[in-house]
């Protein structure tokens, strides 16, 4: 019998950096950005910084940012969960929640990504291309844009304000 594919991401289930199983319904009518991190990236430090002032800027107004580990890209996140928690609340202070190590390619990506990648791409194609890919989801659970690892998270205030309804 075939599994029925989720219609949002709230229909998917997850675990925390704990490995506790985690519903994703539990954001329902938040904006979320959904970003696949990695501790020893060039890209790490301005991404952790930047999201951090988006976090603390937004997360009272309804936004939610949702980081997960993968060792997909040049084994830049080789740790175990958490040596990876205790790296980003350390060393960047982050507050969001980090979530357990997961694949984000391939016949073992995460039933989250496998939904995330479905939309209508265009020349980004199906994979991630490498750590720090950014999906922003409505708070009706759907993808509604995709961003480029290069992309810096300050450039996506323009569209979170937008979902959030703030001028």
């Amino acid at each position: 019998m075939a599994t029925k594919e989720p219609e949002s991401v709230y229909e998917i289930s997850i675990e925390d950096a704990k490995g506790d199983i985690l519903e994703l319904c539990q954001y329902k009518e938040k904006v979320l950005l959904i970003v696949n991190v990695a501790s020893k990236c060039g890209m790490t430090n301005s991404n952790y910084t930047e999201l951090n002032e988006l976090y603390s800027k937004y997360k009272d107004k309804g936004l939610e940012i949702l980081a997960f580990p993968c060792n997909q890209f040049g084994d830049e996140e080789p740790g175990t969960s958490d040596q990876i928690t205790d790296f980003v609340c350390t060393r960047f202070k982050s507050e969001f929640p980090i979530f357990n190590k997961i694949e984000v390619n391939g016949e073992d990506a995460s039933p989250l990504y496998k939904f995330l990648k479905k939309g209508k791409w265009g020349i980004f194609g199906d994979d991630i291309q490498w750590n720090f890919a950014k999906f922003l989801v409505d708070k009706n659970g759907q993808a509604v844009e995709r961003y480029y690892p290069t992309t810096s998270p300050l450039t996506l205030e323009h569209d979170i304000k937008k979902l959030l309804n703030i001028s």
